[in-house]
């Protein structure tokens, strides 16, 4: 997937600015697909030139105008491609999975130590998915539409974070030092 896509699909939902799309990325989008303030704005740009995007410009009081983007028609007809277009299922590339294969071959410790720090990472993004999932899918059996193919996303994401701190979990006891409790 390219960014222009995880735009397009945040422009769909609501027209923003170049900031407005990257805080949404800092709270939504971006649990799933990760773009710095800078790659947005650079690919805004690429977009508005391929037709995809229009924007309006707002004034502000005391501040340069700010761009608003909306998603053209060129940018719907993309977007409608993309969606119909197969991907390859993703392939799980871990760097701790190695670190752990290895570790007979270095400091265990150390490994262990790494894996309570993604546990504990995990852990906390769980926590703020399910916060996320209380707040804004209250019921999630009445949802329907685009609320329910965010709710979904939410649940993928939930399931990955509960699924990998279960895993850390069953790590860290395996790799338990002999007699500890």
């Amino acid at each position: 997937m390219a960014l222009e896509h995880a735009l397009l699909v945040s422009l769909s939902e609501r027209e923003g600015s170049g900031y407005e799309l990257a805080r949404r990325f800092d709270r939504s989008i971006g649990f799933f697909w990760a773009a710095t303030h800078q790659q947005i704005y650079r690919v805004l740009r690429r977009m508005e030139e391929a037709g995809w995007v229009t924007h309006t410009d707002v004034a502000q009081e005391g501040r340069p105008d700010k761009k608003v983007y909306q998603v053209a028609g060129a940018g719907r007809t993309e977007l409608t491609r993309w969606l119909a277009e197969p991907i390859e299922p993703t392939m799980l590339r871990d760097e701790l999975g190695v670190k752990l294969r290895g570790a007979s071959l270095g400091d265990l410790d150390a490994v262990r130590r790494e894996v309570e720090r993604h546990r504990d990472e995990h852990a906390a993004r769980l926590a703020a998915y399910q916060a996320i999932e209380r707040r804004d899918f209250p019921k999630p059996s009445t949802l329907a539409g685009r609320e329910l193919h965010q709710y979904l996303v939410l649940r993928g994401g939930v399931r990955a974070e509960q699924s990998f701190t279960d895993w850390c979990d069953e790590v860290l006891q395996a790799l338990r030092p002999k007699g500890a409790r």
